[in-house]
C-alpha cells in the first residue's frame, strides 16, 4: 500500500522569471522551497453547464465545465521571511504568484502535483491567546500564458 504524509509535501515559488511549462525532467527553474507552510488545502471543482434535452425523458443533463483550482494554507506570521512577505506583497499588490505545490521535492522522480500561475484572493490572519499569529491564504489559478498544470518530475 502506497501512502504520503503530509510533512513530506512541498511548496515552492517561483522567484523570478516567467512561469513555463514544466520542464521534461528536473524541476522548474528558480523554485524556492517555502518552509514556513502549514496544514495544505488543495481544492478542484468543475463547474456545470445544462445541457438537457427532451430526449432526457424529463431528466436534467449536465457536463462538466470549467476546471477550479484552489489553494490554501497557513504561514506563521514572521514579517523576516521572504516567502511569507512575497506571499503577503502579491496579495496587498494584486500581482501574480507561481506556486508549485507538491506531494514530494521538485526534483525528485515521481513527484506529482500542481503547477500554476495564483492571485491571492485572501489572507486571514489569527492571534491565538496561546500560539503564534498565522495568516491563512487561499489563492486561486489565475489568468496566464501557461495553464495550470497537474505535473509529475521526470
Amino acid at each position: 500500500m502506497a501512502f504520503a504524509l503530509g510533512f513530506d509535501a512541498k511548496m515552492y515559488r517561483q522567484t523570478s522569471g516567467t512561469r513555463a511549462a514544466w520542464p521534461g525532467t528536473g524541476a522548474a527553474p528558480n523554485l524556492d522551497l517555502i518552509s514556513n507552510v502549514r496544514d495544505v488545502t488543495v481544492t478542484l471543482d468543475k463547474t456545470e453547464a445544462d445541457v438537457t434535452t427532451r430526449g432526457g425523458d424529463g431528466w436534467r443533463q449536465t457536463i462538466a465545465a470549467l476546471k477550479e483550482l484552489t489553494v490554501e494554507w497557513e504561514m506563521v506570521y514572521d514579517t523576516t521571511d521572504a516567502d511569507f512577505l512575497a506571499v503577503l506583497a502579491s496579495f496587498t499588490g494584486n500581482t501574480t504568484i507561481a506556486l508549485a505545490v507538491l506531494d514530494g521535492g521538485s526534483t525528485t522522480v515521481g513527484t506529482k502535483g500542481f503547477w500554476a500561475d495564483f492571485m491571492i484572493s485572501g489572507a486571514e490572519k489569527s492571534e491565538p491567546l496561546e500560539g503564534a499569529q498565522t495568516i491563512k491564504f487561499t489563492a486561486k489559478s489565475t489568468y496566464s500564458a501557461v495553464a495550470p498544470a497537474f505535473i509529475t518530475v521526470a
